[in-house]
């Protein structure tokens, strides 16, 4: 018994050194997403269609965000391994290929959304709606979208300082900088939304122009701490001379980035694609879907800040030659986010019937929101593992099987399955999302064997 608790729990300094990169996240992520529920609850007081059309329209922007996330990442692997080589040159080069994906991705999807977001937004407003209720929701959708669509030029910018920064182990100043984000948001929220102080009550547009002005303000927060700290970030020190990348660097950057890239594209589009299936079912379910995602993001942080962990620490570990200790390093952390979510997936079930009260909306919503969250929090230890694994696969730079065992899973076995069930049956909605949510299962059995095999362990910037 004491050898398995050897295996599977660390010491205080293990969790401390844990600790000091997850908590700034949890933090950041935690406020954002508590904001993003008073801001959820503040739109559904004017309306349940300006709800639906909200969700709808952050669905699409979920897709932007997971692509700058998986243009991010496949640098990000070697920064992480750079810092543990004490590479600062390395780290500079990382920052730029950011920079030039990042912008080149924001470009793309900023056309798109401009061009199609109408079309797009069209999919998820099923017929069996009232044709003024699909009028109304795409009109709202759009006004979020046109407004939001401003907001990607800061948003990529923070995505690449904060992530490097964390990479290099500077987690608290993007804490910081999201938490100010977050209060202006929530402010501009209280008065824009629902016109307090003599303001407007601008409703979805208020919501909209509030998210944007704080993504500015977190910008500028991160952008000028960086550059007046070159003593803690010499790698920032003349990235803007040139966007000069070694071309052998470049290659391998690519190689192990594109499979990531394409792995959280076609993951968020496949999210996408399960809302969609789900509202086949009506607004109803649309609106309560859109509940759930906002309560269960909100404790969902605990296993997202602890994934970012193991990319980090492991990461490090690796890039340092440490392989045995990276192996334990990663069973340990594994097991304390699983451990973690049994924790939080018993209090949120217990509290879900208290959230949808939140709402101003329709019985039905709130019936369908509380049977959502008390399915995804029986899987959140599941996702914790799933979570985890993904990521300890990307720190050693296997990212093609990353991809397979990510977005592959989902596109070849998930999203079939739930477009069957979903249109082909008449079993009730709550009994086609616990499915989709259990199927999961044989994802974790091939996580559990790759993690096993070790094949992630390996060090990927040796020759740099």
């Amino acid at each position: 018994m004491r050898q398995l608790i050897r295996k599977y729990v660390g010491d205080k300094k293990f969790y401390r050194m844990i600790l000091l990169i997850a908590v700034p996240i949890m933090v950041q992520n935690g406020i954002t997403n508590f904001v993003s529920l008073l801001d959820n609850i503040m739109v559904g007081q004017v309306g349940t269609n300006q709800m639906s059309g909200v969700a709808i329209a952050n669905q699409l922007i979920f897709v932007y965000n997971l692509c700058i996330f998986g243009g991010m990442s496949g640098a990000g692997i070697f920064g992480a391994q750079f810092f543990g080589q004490g590479n600062n040159d390395g780290l500079r080069y990382v920052f730029r290929f950011k920079l030039v994906i990042g912008f080149v991705l924001t470009a793309i999807c900023g056309v798109i959304f401009a061009m199609y977001g109408e079309p797009l937004i069209s999919l998820y407003l099923d017929e069996g709606n009232s044709a003024a209720a699909n009028a109304e929701t795409l009109m709202y959708a759009m006004q979020y979208l046109r407004i939001m669509l401003v907001g990607f030029l800061p948003f990529v910018v923070v995505q690449i300082y904060a992530s490097t920064l964390r990479e290099v182990s500077e987690a608290v100043l993007p804490m910081v900088a999201g938490v100010v984000a977050v209060f202006v948001n929530l402010v501009l929220n209280y008065i824009l939304i629902l016109g307090n102080f003599g303001a407007p009550a601008l409703g979805v547009e208020g919501a909209a122009i509030a998210t944007v002005t704080s993504r500015f303000v977190e910008c500028f927060i991160v952008v000028w701490w960086t550059h007046r700290h070159k003593e803690r970030n010499p790698y920032i020190v003349g990235v803007y001379k040139s966007l000069a990348i070694p071309g052998d660097l470049m290659v391998k950057i690519i190689k192990k980035g594109t499979p990531l890239l394409v792995n959280e594209a076609l993951w968020s589009l496949g999210m996408a694609t399960l809302l969609q299936c789900y509202s086949v079912r009506g607004l109803g379910v649309v609106a309560g879907m859109n509940i759930s995602n906002t309560i269960v993001n909100l404790f969902n942080v605990t296993f997202m800040a602890l994934g970012n962990s193991v990319a980090i620490v492991v990461g490090r570990l690796l890039g340092a030659g440490k392989m045995d200790e990276a192996r334990d390093t990663d069973r340990k952390l594994i097991a304390f986010s699983v451990a973690s979510c049994i924790v939080i997936a018993v209090i949120v079930i217990f509290l879900a019937p208290l959230f949808p009260e939140l709402y101003n909306t329709e019985a039905d919503v709130k019936e369908y929101a509380r049977n959502f969250i008390i399915i995804a929090a029986l899987f959140m230890p599941q996702h914790a593992f799933l979570h985890a694994a993904y990521f300890t696969l990307r720190s050693g730079g296997k990212t093609v099987i990353t991809f397979l065992f990510d977005s592959g899973f989902m596109w070849a076995v998930s999203i079939p399955f739930a477009f069957v069930i979903s249109r082909y049956t008449v079993w009730p909605i709550e009994v086609i999302y616990a499915l989709c949510q259990g199927i999961e299962i044989i994802k974790s059995i091939v996580g559990f064997i790759l993690l096993k095999k070790g094949i992630w362990l390996n060090n990927i910037v040796s020759n740099e």
